[in-house]
């Protein structure tokens, strides 16, 4: 496989308490990105992070900061977290109207442009555009809450996502969310992802940094 590998640390699972010092952790053991969760409580039910947080982020860091907006009306938020300092802003086709439209919005923001899909969503959803994708993110569990379990069936729309991507020789990355772990990492990686968000397994892990270490060594190693 020639598809770089990204490890994107879920800051939803975070200490927040000690943001700083965790943060720190994953960057010192090669973390590619940090992940965002912006949750609305009405697309999906539960209430998360906003613009304070990608502020606080981004003084902390330069890695890029992957943002994956879980809110109806997205397109509401696309100037500020570009103001904020987000680096790829990611969102649900079925929370809009004009997805094309909001796509080129956040590109003219400059930010990379993502699509998300739920568990259920069909691939068809982003067919039409994916030309303007920067990022296809597919959720491998139902998104709102941390600590969830992977989904079997989704290696197969991973592997499903990638023959799509391949075929219209797009250079978007394929993200996976949802229950990536040492146990669940290797699957994803072989059907086709390249860039893997992992929360709880990183941040439940005694040493963060080295979780994201081992991690990546899991897609890299011979079977």
């Amino acid at each position: 496989m020639n598809h770089p590998i990204r490890i994107a640390p879920s800051i939803l699972s975070a200490d927040l308490g000690r943001l700083a010092e965790q943060v720190a952790q994953v960057e010192a053991g090669g973390a590619d990105w940090l992940h965002v969760d912006v949750m609305d409580g009405r697309f999906v039910p539960n209430l998360t992070f906003g613009v304070p947080m990608i502020e606080a982020l981004r003084r902390l860091t330069r890695l890029p900061l992957d943002v994956h907006l879980m809110v109806v009306e997205p397109e509401r938020y696309i100037r500020v977290f570009a103001e904020a300092g987000a680096s790829i802003f990611t969102f649900h086709p079925e929370a809009t109207t004009h997805v094309h439209r909001h796509l080129e919005e956040v590109k003219d923001h400059g930010m990379k442009a993502g699509l998300a899909l739920n568990p259920s969503s069909p691939l068809a959803l982003v067919e039409e555009v994916v030309d303007e994708l920067d990022l296809l993110l597919v959720m491998t569990v139902d998104p709102g809450f941390a600590g969830q379990q992977y989904i079997p069936a989704m290696t197969g729309k991973i592997r499903r996502a990638r023959r799509l991507l391949d075929a219209r020789e797009s250079a978007a990355a394929l993200e996976v969310d949802g229950g990536i772990s040492r146990e669940t990492i290797r699957a994803a990686w072989e059907a086709g992802a390249d860039t893997f968000v992992a929360g709880s397994a990183v941040f439940s892990a005694p040493d963060p940094g080295e979780e994201v270490r081992q991690l990546r060594r899991l897609c890299l190693v011979e079977v």
